[in-house]
């Protein structure tokens, strides 16, 4: 059986996919392991963490893109949530998420606000300074 979920946050998306294995977690064909930023590996297996023995029966290769590396971490935590409660089907792992960290489900949709018109390279509201006298 193989599951396909995707995970957003900010410009990053991350697509997953979750079937029956020896407990291999690839993103981008990179073992987990390889990547030297810890707290991006922590944050990655927080789902894994709470699923418990469930991780060591899947097998999930996750392909990520868009965004800064934080982005791109939460997305990829957000698809392996998603991921292992769609393939195991357990409302008890869903709701153990949705108490832990309602982001690991949901998306997150605070993004940056866009830029208007008038001063479009500087940022969404800078403007020049103005004497009211």
């Amino acid at each position: 059986m193989t599951v396909n979920t995707t995970g957003k946050r900010k410009e990053a998306k991350a697509r997953a996919r979750v079937e029956e294995g020896s407990g291999n977690i690839r993103i981008n064909s990179r073992p987990l392991e390889s990547f030297s930023d810890e707290m991006i590996r922590l944050m990655i297996r927080e789902p894994l963490e709470l699923a418990g023995d469930i991780t060591g029966k899947v097998d999930m290769d996750i392909n990520v893109s868009g965004g800064g590396k934080m982005g791109q971490a939460d997305a990829v935590r957000q698809a392996v949530a998603k991921g292992l409660v769609k393939f195991t089907g357990d409302e008890e792992l869903e709701k153990k998420f949705e108490s832990y960290d309602r982001y690991m489900l949901v998306r997150d949709s605070r993004t940056t606000e866009p830029h208007k018109p008038s001063v479009s390279s500087k940022g969404a509201r800078k403007h020049k300074q103005r004497s009211k006298r």
